[in-house]
């Protein structure tokens, strides 16, 4: 792939370990041109691969910081042969351990508590264990937790569940539970994903991977009835403490894969207008859950958000073969100075 051939502006990293730790490839470049590189790229290999008319791309929407944003860290606890304890990310590709004290694409709460993390780790670590991986998080309210060494060391109490407010609910999540890295767009995308279309009275939504019920719970005044579907034991968990929290009596969560619990529904909403959002992993959908939405003949309107451009192609070309055209892409910067783009892509039935 081929790589926009503007002249760049130089600028000094913030971070003392860019190009070494490989975590972040674009702090070496204003955040307004690292934008324009990433809009480009997805451009040049969405329309390369499926054929897309210039209108259905939308301008790239901006995190509203660039750094200091992420939520999560995942590091690695490793004693070395001296017995020196070491903390930090491992090098992509290598058995190398680059140490880390400060990270500044990661929120400030989280650098504040890195040296506290390293010393309580160092204390927790039985003397047989000669690595560990950790999981530091952080949420609104600003507390600190972390876990990774000793079974269900990432489990919480529900009086300790991290939280976000989007559309004015607080949305909880875990140390153990998938959630968004950057909570600072997610208001943008919900709003995004409203605008888009019209959401009448009778309306049905259905969340699909919805892990802990983030779009299902931010969108579910939209609905008449919503549904959330998702496999991870550990995200249902916090996906049914989200409904009660709420006292959401229309949303209802199905454990199980999508295309097992799908075509059920749709049976049961056949007469109803219905909507649906995919969040899934990022290897993308599996064949069989393409089939599904695919047949899926009751669907209106069909929202994929992705966090691979590659397997999002995939996606769509499979996606077209079975009924589905992308009216809308629009892609969203959930991971500045890094390579990662998220993307929204609207579908409706062709």
């Amino acid at each position: 792939m081929s790589i926009p051939t503007e002249i760049f502006t130089s600028v000094k990293p913030l971070c003392p370990l860019f190009g070494t730790c490989g975590g972040c490839q674009y702090q070496d470049i204003p955040y307004e041109e690292e934008l324009i590189r990433k809009e480009a790229i997805l451009k040049e290999l969405l329309t390369k691969e499926l054929n897309l008319p210039k209108e259905v791309f939308e301008s790239i929407m901006p995190s509203p910081g660039s750094y200091y944003y992420r939520n999560r860290l995942d590091l690695t606890l490793r004693k070395r042969n001296n017995g020196e304890r070491q903390m930090g990310f491992m090098l992509p590709g290598t058995q190398r351990l680059q140490e880390v004290t400060a990270c500044p694409i990661a929120r400030r709460e989280i650098n504040d508590f890195l040296p506290v993390l390293k010393a309580e780790a160092v204390r927790k670590l039985p003397e047989d264990y000669r690595v560990a991986n950790l999981v530091v998080r952080v949420g609104d309210e600003g507390r600190v937790f972390w876990g990774g060494i000793g079974r269900r060391s990432l489990r919480m109490k529900e009086e300790d569940y991290f939280w976000t407010t989007v559309k004015g609910r607080k949305i909880f999540y875990a140390l153990d539970t998938f959630f968004q890295a950057n909570l600072s767009i997610l208001e943008r995308i919900v709003a995004k994903i409203e605008g888009l279309i019209d959401w009448r009275k009778d309306t049905a939504f259905l969340d699909l991977y919805s892990g802990v019920g983030l779009f299902g719970i931010a969108l579910a005044d939209r609905a008449k009835e919503v549904v959330m579907i998702e496999e991870c034991r550990d995200s249902v968990t916090l996906a049914r403490f989200n409904v009660s929290h709420h006292r959401l009596a229309h949303v209802k969560i199905l454990e199980g894969k999508v295309e097992t619990h799908l075509p059920e529904v749709l049976t049961e909403w056949r007469a109803r207008p219905c909507v649906a959002l995919i969040d899934p992993p990022r290897g993308g959908l599996a064949g069989s859950a393409i089939e599904v939405l695919g047949e899926a003949k009751g669907l209106e309107s069909l929202f994929y958000l992705s966090c691979s451009p590659e397997s999002l192609t995939r996606d769509l070309k499979h996606l077209a073969r079975v009924g589905w055209q992308v009216r809308k892409i629009i892609p969203f910067d959930f991971f500045p100075r890094t390579r990662h783009l998220e993307t929204l892509v609207w579908l409706a039935r062709s």
